[in-house]
């Protein structure tokens, strides 16, 4: 059930279907898009959206596509079901191009079938669609033998007869031109027809233009005068017998054309089922492109679909006013926006203008777009369910007809939500309760949402009313939701935040636009400490929520980053190990290449001893020298290596940052089950990273230049700074280099470039530097040229390690000091500005400083 009649107009949804229509080349797809219709059959819906879906990619991938201006067969093959009827040449050249395409498409569609029934599709659901398609290409080559595509006429070789018509319409057209022509000039050399003038044709006759004065002097049939009466258009009598078996020539020629057609067009009706079926399957392929095309436009996905009443909105983005933004050069602030089974009421609240409404049309609409089978513009990892009802209450429905008030009008929406929403249904209510007496009215919308959560209804409401805040606050199946608020600037963010009520900021706007101070605290005090104190507790607890999810967010990042340097640390060890059993396989070897040499040496000098006739006694006392030599360095090179992995420093360092990660770890583990469980904590890393991180040392592969990894980016990127230059580069063409490398490099760079011992030992860490780096400064009490020279520092800093904001703790007393960081800051060429804090989190005493670091 859709509620109510005008819902496509109340959310938008019309002129989306203008849009698409726009996109589609033919009326039938036209009149398709007009008739989408909303369905909450979950196999229907899945096979909709899959072939957009299906489509949606075909468009962006595939280059050699064979789609687009389809044309649109059935308007003329419907004709020729009676006996007798015929298409003319015009309608065989569309026929043959459509036959044509269709064979480029079942070819597109059916290029996985090569592999037989195991084989996959490449795009099964269109796949699926062009099963059915018939092989016309013995139907092609028959129209390709009977029409000229080019000029659109009947080959003279159609039949027999009429090559040998045509055959004879020239022979006597040649005769016919050459006694007019004959004729003209006898005209022309007796003065009866201007010099230059040149046959012409009337009514199918041709003539000869001669002055009127001597129309007389040539015997024939005048056809026509010119407007002025001073030409006449002669037939001369000796060609009109020969244009009249012209004229007979062109109707048997006429006749002939007719049978060929329609020995064509019976040829043809035996087969028409199935080219009606062709036809209707371009048609569905425009209406299907369309939807695509569209997509592309609105950058639209397919969500994960789930047969439940569900729905979780991720970046979604309202199609309508997103193109109007752009147009205006602006960009749409995105929507988180969440129903589940165990929360499945929202009720939004938060100040006028700020977007509450169009968080509730941008759902809704959505979710129609979606059961009508249109992909929706949101980020891929969204889910949405099925809804067996859509209702709505928006904007004012007052009826001078129906004598209804705004707010009757109102209560005749709930009446029939009321007899027919259930926990199949999405409830769409703007302005809860309003057009009537605060009081009333707030309790009579409090009563209608008490039912409402009774029946699991799923819901999302905009309100005011603080009596409903409060109920939310309360209820089980009902989540809070507030529209963010700069209080700073007094502007609304459009930002939805789940989980807290929001407040209506109505004292804070009033005096933004001027409203006298004394009005102000009048209407303050007018309305109760109560609820003062009340709207200053929902900014309090808005406040505190924000600090501390900025607070968890920032322990959930040191933790990340903790797990992150232990596991570049065991890398580095694991490299170390290896390259240490490298350095001493390389020792042994080169111990005993030398020890090789010495032999080959002594025995060398044995052999000139024996050869020089020396003692043998000598003789032996040397080679008994050498063999206790050459013990001794076997010993000697054999105690200096490592035993076991128990005499390894290096073994047992590994094995410690081994034991205490693992203690680390069941610390975390333990604290995990002790409280509640976090929705946003980062899942734990493998011990040894496989992939890029931020803080590990790469190189673009084919190249030697080493870079580190800043901060990795959405689409595979990440942002690489090879000495000065940050650039950023996929994650693809990047390889880790191992510490053992990099320190080696380092070593190889210090020995080409030799610095002071002073610079040597100051060398930069940045991944040690950034976990260690602090984004605040507290300055207070310093004097300012102390003061400005921490900034200085603090700044440049910040910059080098890439954060993009920090901010400096002055206070505020008397402002010299904030003065005069102010004025040092706008000096920095990467300072793109400096503001005061957010008021509950320090105001004035704190400047914002953001970096241009990207």
């Amino acid at each position: 059930m859709i509620y109510p009649h005008d819902f496509e107009q109340r959310i938008g949804f019309t002129q989306i279907r203008d849009a698409v229509s726009q996109l589609c080349s033919t009326e039938t797809g036209r009149q398709h898009v007009r008739d989408a219709a909303f369905t909450a059959d979950f196999a229907t819906l899945g096979r909709l959206l899959g072939e957009t879906a299906e489509m949606r990619d075909i468009l962006i991938v595939e280059s050699d596509f064979p789609g687009g201006n389809y044309p649109d067969i059935n308007i003329f093959l419907r004709r020729i079901r009676i006996e007798n009827t015929y298409l003319e040449p015009a309608q065989m050249v569309d026929l043959q191009r459509a036959l044509e395409q269709l064979g480029l498409l079942t070819g597109f569609f059916r290029r996985g079938d090569e592999g037989g029934d195991a084989a996959p599709r490449l795009y099964p659901l269109l796949g699926e669609r062009t099963t059915p398609i018939e092989d016309f290409t013995p139907l092609h080559r028959e129209i390709g033998r009977l029409i000229d595509p080019e000029s659109g006429l009947i080959r003279d070789n159609a039949s027999p007869e009429l090559a040998r018509l045509r055959q004879a319409q020239y022979e006597k057209a040649s005769q016919a031109d050459k006694r007019l022509q004959a004729i003209l000039r006898q005209a022309q050399a007796a003065g009866w027809v201007e010099a230059g003038s040149e046959v012409s044709v009337r009514d199918g006759r041709t003539v000869i233009p001669v002055a009127a004065v001597n129309k007389r002097k040539i015997k024939g049939l005048v056809h026509d005068e010119s407007a002025t009466g001073r030409t006449a258009y002669i037939e001369p009598i000796e060609v009109v017998e020969l244009n009249n078996e012209l004229r007979e020539l062109a109707n048997e020629e006429r006749r002939e054309i007719v049978r060929i057609l329609t020995a064509f067009a019976d040829r043809l009706r035996p087969e028409l089922p199935a080219l009606l079926l062709a036809g209707a399957y371009l048609t569905d392929l425009d209406f299907i492109e369309a939807k695509a095309r569209y997509a592309l436009q609105t950058d639209s996905v397919l969500p994960e679909l789930r047969d439940e009443a569900t729905l979780h909105l991720r970046q979604a983005r309202h199609p309508l006013l997103e193109a109007t933004l752009k147009k205006e050069q602006k960009a749409i602030v995105p929507l988180d926006l969440t129903l589940t089974a165990e929360k499945y009421i929202l009720l939004i609240s938060g100040p006028n203008a700020g977007g509450k409404s169009v968080c509730l049309k941008t759902a809704g609409l959505l979710q129609y777009m979606l059961q009508c089978g249109w992909l929706v513009p949101a980020d891929s990892d969204s889910q949405m369910g099925i809804f067996d009802s859509l209702f709505i209450d928006i904007g004012d429905q007052q009826s001078l007809d129906n004598d209804l008030s705004t707010y009757s009008s109102h209560l005749v929406n709930m009446k029939t939500v009321l007899r027919h929403a259930d926990e199949r249904s999405l409830v769409l209510i703007d302005e809860f309760g309003s057009g009537t007496e605060p009081g009333t009215g707030g309790a009579i919308a409090e009563a209608v949402l008490q039912r409402l959560e009774e029946r699991h209804v799923r819901g999302i409401i905009t309100t005011h009313y603080a009596n409903l805040k409060y109920y939310a606050a309360g209820a089980a199946g009902i989540a809070n939701g507030a529209m963010a608020f700069d209080l700073q600037n007094i502007r609304p963010l459009f930002r939805l935040e789940m989980g807290r009520p929001g407040s209506s900021f109505a004292f804070e706007i009033a005096r933004k636009v001027g409203l006298p101070e004394e009005i102000v605290q009048a209407a303050q005090e007018k309305i109760g400490a109560a609820q003062a104190n009340a709207e200053k507790h929902i900014r309090e607890a808005a406040r505190d929520k924000r600090y501390w999810e900025s607070k968890r967010e920032r322990i959930r990042q040191a933790e990340k980053n903790i797990d992150r340097t232990a596991a570049q640390y065991e890398m580095q060890l694991s490299e170390i190990q290896t390259e240490k059993a490298k350095i001493l396989k390389e020792a042994r070897a080169e111990a005993e290449r030398l020890l090789a040499e010495a032999n080959r040496q002594i025995e060398r000098t044995i052999r000139e001893i024996r050869e020089s006739q020396a003692e043998r006694e000598r003789t032996r006392q040397v080679r008994g020298e050498f063999d206790a030599f050459r013990t001794l360095i076997a010993g000697s090179e054999t105690a200096a290596l490592p035993e076991s992995e128990a005499d390894d420093p290096i073994a047992r360092k590994m094995k410690q940052l081994r034991e205490r990660e693992q203690r680390r770890k069941e610390r975390k583990a333990q604290r995990a089950t002790a409280s509640d469980t976090d929705e946003g904590a980062a899942p734990e890393r493998p011990a040894k990273p496989k992939e890029i991180e931020a803080g590990f040392h790469v190189r673009i592969k084919g190249q030697q230049t080493v870079g580190e990894v800043l901060a990795l980016q959405g689409s595979g990127k990440a942002t690489v700074a090879f000495g000065h230059v940050t650039t950023v580069v996929d994650k693809s063409r990047l390889e880790i280099v191992p510490h053992a490398e990099y320190k080696k490099l380092q070593r190889k760079s210090s020995s080409s470039f030799p610095t002071s011992a002073s610079t040597a030992a100051e060398s930069y860490d940045t991944s040690k530097k950034r976990l260690n780096f602090k984004q605040q400064l507290d300055i207070r009490g310093m004097r300012a040229a102390e003061a400005l020279q921490s900034v200085e520092a603090f700044v440049d800093e910040a910059i080098m390690l890439g954060f993009p904001q920090v901010t400096i703790l002055h206070g505020k007393g008397t402002g010299a000091l904030k003065e005069e960081v102010r004025r040092y800051l706008r000096t920095v060429p990467l300072v793109v500005s400096a503001t005061d804090e957010h008021e509950e989190f320090g105001g004035a005493g704190i400047t914002v400083v953001r970096l241009d670091v990207e």
